[in-house]
C-alpha cells in the first residue's frame, strides 16, 4: 500500500490557514501572558524575577510606553505627570462596558494589560513593617486611581467620600453584582496601612500630618485616640476629621439639595400674585368668551399656579449604633443628621449608643463636634436607646425614625423589637439601617432581618445615597 501525502500551502494574508491559532502564531497573546505573569509574581512574592522583568520592559518598550510603569516606588501620580497623555487611558480602564464586536484588538489588549498591572500592584503589594506618612498618601492616591480605572470617583469604594456618578469614559458599574469584594478589601488594605503608622508621632509633627489625606479608616483610628493625643498632635487629629467631614458633607448636601423639594401641595391656594398668574390655562378657559366681531378675549376668571411645596416631615430622629463595628455609619449618619437639621423646618434629634444612649441633638448642626463626643466600642443596648428615643415623638404621622445598626444585641432582641414594632404601628415612619458605608460590606443580624421584612419595613443597607433616596421617597 502505497502511503500518499498532500503538502498544505504556508499561511499567508491572501491564504490565512484554517486550523486554530496556536499561542506562538500570536505574539501579542504571548506578551500579554507575560506582563500578567509578572503580575501574579509581583503579588505573591516581592522578589524580582529577573526573567519576567526583563521580558515586560522589553513589551513596555516595544509599547512606547513609559518603563516607569514597571518601578514598583513610582505613584501612578508621577507617571501621569511625566506622561499626561495616560490619565485619559487610565481612567475607565476597568469599567465594564459593551461587550466586544468584530475582531479584537490584541495590541490593544496588551497595552491595557501594561496599565493594569500597574495599578493593581501599586494598590494590593502593599508591603510589611511600618508606614510613614508618605507612603499611605501614596497608596491613598494610587487607590484612587484604581477606582477611576474601575469607573468610580476616587474614595468612592473605600466607604470615605460618598460621591456618586462616574468618572473617565466608563460607565458606573453595579459594585453589587460585579465587583462585591472590592470595596471591603481596598478599606481593609487601608486600615492596615494606618494600624502600621505611629500615628501619634506623625501628628505631633505638622509636616509629616500635612502629608495625610483623611480617609474613614485614618477617621477611625483619630476618634479611637483622641483621648490619648494632645497639644499640636489632637490640633492635627481635629484638623484632619474637619477637613473629611467638610469633604463627605459637601458631598452629602448636594445629594440632599436635589432630593428635598416636595411635590406640588394643592390642598393650599394659590397666591394670587402676577407672577403665579398661569396665561396659558387663563387663556384656555376663557375662549368661550371671545368676541369675533370686536377681536377680543374677555377674561371673567384669573387662573393662577400652585406654587405651595409639601414640606419634610417636623421631626426626623436618627439613632446610630457606635460600637466599634458600626464607626463608619456612625460617621456617615452623624454628617448626614446634620445635613438635614440645616433644612427649614425640619427638627433633627441624634442618639448614639452603645450599652448607653447618648443624646447629641444639642450638637447635631455640627458632626465635628459631635464625632468629637462619641466614644466608640463597647456592646449594644438598643432598649436604651429606645428608652431616650421614644419621648422625642410628638406626631406620630409627621415623624421619621432611622435606626443604624447590625442589630446585635446583648441578648435583648425581643425587647428592643418590640419597642420598634410599637413605634411603627403608631404611625412613624421606621427605616432601619444595616450599612451606610460606600462599600456596601454589611452583617445584619438575621433574627432581626426576618422581623423587619415581615414588619413591612426592610433592612435598607449599602451605599449612603439609598439612605437618601428613601428619605426622598417619603419627604417628596
Amino acid at each position: 500500500m502505497t502511503e500518499h501525502t498532500t503538502a498544505l500551502p504556508e499561511p499567508s494574508a491572501t491564504h490565512p490557514a484554517t486550523s486554530p491559532r496556536t499561542p506562538e502564531a500570536d505574539p501579542h497573546e504571548n506578551r500579554r501572558q507575560v506582563l500578567y505573569w509578572r503580575l501574579l509574581a509581583r503579588l505573591f512574592d516581592p522578589e524580582e524575577q529577573p526573567a519576567l522583568e526583563s521580558a515586560s520592559l522589553a513589551v513596555v518598550e516595544d509599547l512606547a510606553l513609559p518603563s516607569a510603569l514597571l518601578d514598583p516606588q513610582a505613584s501612578v501620580d508621577s507617571v501621569v505627570q511625566r506622561h499626561p497623555e495616560l490619565a485619559d487611558e487610565f481612567d475607565g480602564l476597568m469599567a465594564p462596558g459593551p461587550a466586544d464586536e468584530g475582531v479584537r484588538d490584541r495590541a490593544a489588549e496588551v497595552r491595557r494589560a501594561a496599565l493594569v498591572s500597574k495599578v493593581l500592584l501599586n494598590v494590593f503589594a502593599s508591603g510589611s513593617g511600618t508606614v510613614t506618612a508618605g507612603q499611605l498618601a501614596r497608596w491613598q492616591s494610587d487607590a484612587g486611581w484604581l477606582e477611576r480605572a474601575l469607573g468610580c470617583t476616587p474614595g468612592e469604594l473605600r466607604g470615605g467620600r460618598t460621591g456618586g456618578g462616574t468618572s473617565g469614559r466608563g460607565t458606573h458599574p453595579d459594585l453589587a453584582r460585579l465587583i462585591p469584594a472590592i470595596g471591603p478589601e481596598l478599606g481593609a488594605l487601608e486600615a492596615d496601612l494606618v494600624r502600621r503608622m505611629h500615628l501619634r508621632e506623625v501628628l505631633a509633627d505638622p509636616f509629616l500630618a500635612a502629608q495625610l489625606t483623611p480617609s474613614m479608616s485614618l477617621i477611625e483610628q483619630l476618634l479611637r485616640d483622641k483621648n490619648n493625643l494632645s497639644g499640636v498632635a489632637l490640633a492635627n487629629a481635629k484638623a484632619l476629621i474637619r477637613r473629611f467631614v467638610d469633604e463627605v458633607a459637601e458631598v452629602l448636601r448636594t445629594q440632599v439639595a436635589k432630593s428635598t423639594v416636595g411635590a406640588v401641595d394643592r390642598s393650599v391656594p394659590p397666591k394670587r400674585v402676577f407672577r403665579n398668574l398661569d396665561l396659558d390655562r387663563t387663556i384656555w378657559k376663557n375662549l368661550t368668551n371671545w368676541s369675533p366681531e370686536e377681536e377680543r378675549l374677555y377674561v371673567d376668571r384669573l387662573y393662577y399656579r400652585h406654587t405651595a411645596r409639601k414640606t419634610t416631615p417636623q421631626r426626623l430622629i436618627v439613632v446610630v449604633d457606635q460600637s466599634g463595628s458600626m464607626v463608619d455609619s456612625m460617621v456617615n449618619c452623624t454628617i448626614l443628621a446634620s445635613v438635614f437639621a440645616g433644612l427649614p423646618k425640619v427638627d433633627v434629634h441624634l442618639i448614639a449608643y452603645d450599652t448607653q444612649a447618648l443624646d447629641l441633638t444639642p450638637w447635631v448642626h455640627d458632626p465635628f463636634e459631635t464625632l468629637l463626643r462619641t466614644k466608640l466600642g463597647g456592646g449594644n443596648d438598643g432598649p436604651v436607646a429606645m428608652a431616650m428615643a421614644r419621648p422625642k415623638i410628638t406626631d406620630p404621622q409627621d415623624t421619621v425614625m432611622v435606626w443604624i445598626s447590625d442589630f446585635y444585641e446583648f441578648g435583648r432582641s425581643q425587647p428592643l423589637f418590640e419597642g420598634i414594632e410599637a413605634v411603627h404601628r403608631s404611625g412613624v415612619k421606621f427605616i432601619p439601617v444595616g450599612s451606610v458605608t460606600s462599600s456596601g460590606r454589611q452583617e445584619v443580624n438575621p433574627w432581626f432581618r426576618e422581623r423587619f421584612k415581615a414588619l413591612g419595613t426592610p433592612v435598607l443597607s449599602g451605599h449612603i445615597s439609598k439612605l437618601v433616596h428613601e428619605l426622598k421617597t417619603f419627604l417628596a
